[in-house]
């Protein structure tokens, strides 16, 4: 298996020395060098061995082929993974045009430059032997490759992908965008064609509900359901003939509630016309990003193979991100944010990455040391993919905290992660956060989602001292000795106080889900128990102390001085995953606390004993 791997990283950097002009034609191209350019089969390959001194990074990069049967036919897709493109990586799905060789195009378009510079990969869609068919016979195809490279053992995704389309298929892979919006970030096209009417108008009719995979299913109001169509996806046209798109455009002008007069200026998208998503949009997916989605469409004859027209194309698509693919009433849409410092460290005798964000506002917020949120991600989830997931940066930029993301390391296979060795890696990142930053130790704030937030919820238990508050999302820990996730043994739980704060959610793993006045005892009821009497604010009472705002539901405990010291929430119409507007809820609880010399201060004023 590793010499199938290095045959395709060396492959790969064969080219890398070779540039292509900007008007390249098919005559321009060094045909020696396309042929030793040639993916490697996936067709029996093995799964690649894990790799513990690749901190955060994919085992197995270069250019792959894999062969699908689509209906007794042999179909083939390839794939191009940088050498450097991290766990869960992003990766755009390109239709190719016809009148190229994949390998040629991936080459003379600048698309593999892109992906190299951007440390990304892409999933290369093939026309047939005939060429691309119509849309409906096509989708076969589309979803056997993006069944595949969804779920496969050698690498790895962020979930929600960029799709570029030329040609007819352009045209098909919008017919499988517009019947997949929660698995498309955002999608551009050239040279396509629209689909019917009839296409388009039955997505009217396909509501969206409440299930998720693995979770709690959740029931949601007839009167609050939405449509397939209602959810936003940025979108580009470019063609010749803006006819071609006329209903394409038309319906995801629809769809991403765009307004009907256009703007445009010379400096973006070659001064194509934009329709910007309404002011008064009600759509979910913006509603804490606000209204950032567009439609885009540019009539041009373009060159495919112009590296500026990839360019543009993929700065197009990349604006954005999103998350949450399982459940539309959990799904957003953002702005793409660069990513912090991105660093390494060892922790036993691995190599585990780390990020750093550190905002333009915590210096002036904070002249005499920032606060800092360590955040934990959830399994699977590495310190990039939650970066974006949780928009923990917006918080930050706003109220100039310093954010520490560790990344968890290899796990069940080599293109995954979890947890590991977290407490070690907290008080080696703790230390080295001190020591480079300036933040104040007395303000170190921990939270995370799921797995991390079980990390988190647990340091409350075991080592309340590392931390001022701890605020997260859906994962519970409490003293038991009955093993298992969040499950602190009784020997090593403090009782000592810790302000403490989780929201979950109304459809969330179901060992969490409910009330504390519903009758049944589970993880919940375990985890409010112990820090009720950790902090010393109980009784339980009998839930009236809650409030509802929006689908935020909150229930609070304070001391005698009216101190806040445990919080429990819940979020409606969520599953288990986080949403980004929970981190400001978060963040109004921890902003509070300090904790100096044994000392806890609420507002700088110090809390009686329990």
């Amino acid at each position: 298996m590793k010499q199938v791997i290095l045959v395709a990283i060396l492959l790969t950097t064969e080219w890398l020395g070779v540039s292509v002009c900007g008007q390249a034609g098919m005559n321009s191209i060094d045909e020696s060098v396309i042929r030793k350019f040639t993916p490697v089969s996936l067709d029996e390959a093995q799964a690649p061995d894990y790799d513990f001194q690749r901190a955060n990074k994919l085992p197995m990069t270069g250019y792959f082929e894999r062969s699908f049967d689509v209906n007794g036919s042999k179909r083939t897709a390839k794939f191009y993974i940088a050498a450097s493109a991290p766990i869960r990586s992003f990766l755009t799905v390109i239709a190719v045009p016809e009148d190229f060789g994949t390998t040629e195009f991936l080459v003379a378009s600048g698309w593999h430059d892109i992906a190299d510079d951007n440390e990304e990969g892409l999933v290369l869609l093939e026309p047939g032997p005939g060429g691309w068919s119509d849309s409906d016979a096509e989708q076969e195809y589309i979803d056997a490759v993006m069944n595949f490279y969804s779920r496969n053992n050698y690498f790895s995704i962020f979930g929600i992908s960029y799709l570029v389309g030329y040609d007819g298929g352009g045209t098909a892979l919008e017919a499988w965008a517009a019947t997949h919006p929660l698995l498309v970030v955002s999608q551009a096209y050239v040279n396509s064609e629209s689909q019917s009417d009839a296409y388009y108008s039955r997505f009217d009719a396909i509501l969206m509900d409440g299930r998720s995979t693995g979770y709690s299913q959740i029931e949601i109001p007839e009167e609050m359901k939405f449509a397939c169509n209602e959810i936003p996806v940025p979108t580009a046209f470019v063609n010749p003939d803006l006819e071609r798109v006329y209903r394409a455009i038309s319906y995801w002008k629809k769809v991403n509630d765009a307004v009907s007069s256009s703007t445009s200026r010379p400096d973006y998208f070659s001064g194509a016309d934009v329709y910007a998503q309404s002011s008064i949009s009600d759509a979910w997916a913006t509603a804490y990003s606000g209204p950032i989605s567009k439609v885009v469409t540019l009539e041009a004859n373009v060159d495919v193979i112009d590296p500026h027209l990839s360019n543009e194309l993929y700065g197009f698509v990349t604006e954005y991100v999103s998350y949450e693919n399982a459940t539309a009433y959990g799904n957003h849409l953002a702005p793409r944010k660069a990513y912090g410092d991105i660093r390494t460290m060892m922790i036993e005798g691995q190599l585990r990455e780390f990020q750093v964000y550190v905002p333009e506002s915590a210096e002036r917020l904070w002249p005499d040391g920032a606060p800092v949120v360590f955040i934990f991600a959830g399994n699977s989830q590495t310190d990039k993919v939650f970066f974006h997931n949780t928009l923990w940066w917006k918080v930050a930029d706003k109220e100039g905290c310093i954010l520490a993301i560790p990344c968890e390391t290899y796990s069940r296979t080599s293109t995954s992660v979890s947890h590991a060795s977290t407490g070690m890696f907290y008080k080696k990142l703790a230390r080295y956060i001190t020591e480079h930053y300036n933040v104040d130790p007395s303000r170190f704030y921990a939270t995370g989602q799921s797995a991390g937030s079980f990390a988190a919820q647990g340091f409350g238990v075991t080592n309340p001292e590392y931390f001022a508050a701890i605020a997260s999302t859906s994962g519970l820990s409490y003293p038991s000795d009955e093993g298992g996730f969040g499950r602190t043994p009784t020997s090593e739980a403090t009782y000592k106080v810790i302000p403490n704060y989780c929201i979950l959610g109304q459809g969330d793993i179901e060992m969490m889900t409910g009330t504390l006045w519903d009758g049944t005892k589970n993880m919940l009821d375990g985890w409010a128990a112990y820090f009720l009497e950790a902090n010393g604010v109980g009784p339980l009472g009998d839930g009236s102390n809650g409030i509802t705002e929006g689908r935020f539901r909150t229930w609070t405990w304070s001391n005698s001085q009216g101190f806040p010291l445990f919080r429990v929430g819940q979020t409606l119409y969520r599953a288990h995953n986080c949403i980004p507007a929970e981190m400001p809820r978060l963040w109004d609880f921890l902003k509070h606390w300090s904790f100096k010399d044994g000392v806890r201060y609420y507002d700088n004023v110090a809390i009686q004993s329990k």
